[in-house]
């Protein structure tokens, strides 16, 4: 295979060392992170990174007109040191079942998946598999499973779905290259213990059991066109799933900078009589979005969340929107966070309150869910795509 050069698509100018290529071939464009700060330059309380130079004359960090004003990390947080008093059994078991928060996302250049704590410390290298480009990211605590999709080549029918424990240990391919064409977002849908994601190039909204097993799909978006599919406006991206009410959403992205994405829904069973192809139960909740790509639910609040990695204003942005608004009253959907650089991924930590973001530019934001209390966590991280966010004890790490 040829060397495929992973694109910056940002807003305006940007320094010429953000450009990333890549040996393999890949079908996400992505790009190159905000450079560190230089040798000896290290970030002691400064609230923003725009007195870092990059190392090109005249250049400017493109988080330096970001981030001002908000606290800035090292490029991965330092892990407090552990302490040094002595405990008896009691309290390290006490310890053991404390429930602390973990984040996990995926380096679509590295092909890696990673965690951290949900301050940015602790940050490890779990899974690094080279030339697969993963994606969507779904954690299992419960069973101790990772479960990613790798896109695989843009021109092949080789996209697959892996499982693994939560260390990275014990990989196994649940869908085979083939099974599905390029996977995007991932869910894990609990109270049914099904998978679903959206084939982008196969134009498909699927799911499967957590084995892999009853790969279905659910909504085919194609028109009878060719996998892979030639139109950007048919291709499904970011999924979610209202539980609740029996839905699945996607967003179908549409073409770059084209203000033609858009976001569906309808039924997670086919209606009898009808096959994916010409559901009638198809509702279109929003048109002309800049490019909607990740899904989440907050089913307490009955509210959609979704990233936007398309034109600013609107778009590299996390919005949200009522779900049960009527279509006829359905107002612009809110903008709770801006600035990202290709924003891609978006999980929520329903009991605190906030939302996890990554983007394709390297770095990893959390926010309160109203777009209060921004914080830049990671930064010069690779080119991030999905993230989740979860719940465990030391046992589970």
């Amino acid at each position: 295979m040829g060397q495929l050069a992973l694109q910056v698509r940002f807003r305006g100018p940007q320094p010429a060392s953000c450009k990333l290529h890549l040996g393999g071939v890949g079908k996400a464009d992505a790009s190159a992170g905000c450079p560190p700060p230089p040798s000896g330059k290290a970030n002691t309380g400064r609230t923003a990174c725009e007195e870092w130079p990059t190392g090109t004359a005249g250049a400017e960090s493109p988080l330096a007109t970001r981030h001002k004003g908000e606290d800035m990390p090292s490029k991965s947080a330092t892990a407090r040191e552990p302490s040094t008093v002595p405990t008896n059994s009691a309290n390290t078991q006490n310890k053991k079942d404390v429930v602390t928060g973990r984040i996990f996302f995926l380096d679509v250049a590295g092909s890696r998946v990673l965690s951290a704590n949900p301050d940015g410390s602790d940050v490890k290298t779990i899974v690094e598999e080279g030339k697969k480009l993963p994606d969507g990211l779904a954690v299992d605590i419960a069973a101790g499973h990772l479960y990613w999709t790798n896109m695989g080549n843009p021109t092949a029918n080789d996209g697959s779905i892996v499982r693994s424990d939560l260390d990275g240990q014990n990989m196994t391919t649940i869908v085979p290259p083939g099974g599905t064409f390029t996977p995007k977002q991932l869910q894990l849908e609990k109270k049914t213990r099904k998978l679903y994601w959206c084939d982008r190039e196969g134009m498909r909204v699927m799911r499967a059991n957590l084995d892999g097993s009853n790969i279905e799909t659910l909504v085919d978006t194609s028109q009878g066109d060719p996998r892979p599919g030639p139109d950007a406006t048919k291709w499904c991206v970011g999924i979610a799933v209202d539980v609740d009410r029996g839905k699945v959403y996607w967003t179908q992205k549409g073409p770059d900078k084209a203000g033609r994405g858009r976001i569906f829904r309808g039924s997670v069973e086919i209606p009898p009589g009808q096959t994916p192809a010409n559901r009638k139960d198809v509702e279109l909740v929003y048109d002309a979005l800049p490019e909607p790509i990740d899904l989440e639910i907050d089913p307490a609040t009955r509210t959609l969340y979704w990233t936007d990695r398309g034109d600013p204003p609107r778009g590299n942005t996390v919005n949200r929107a009522p779900l049960d608004s009527p279509s006829a009253k359905r107002k612009a959907p809110e903008i709770v966070f801006s600035h990202l650089m290709e924003g891609i991924g978006l999980a929520l930590d329903h009991k605190g309150g906030r939302m996890f973001i990554t983007d394709l530019g390297g770095s990893v934001y959390s926010a309160n869910v109203d777009g209060s209390n921004k914080k830049v966590l990671l930064y010069a991280q690779g080119n991030l795509t999905g993230i989740a966010y979860a719940e465990m004890t030391a046992k589970d790490q």
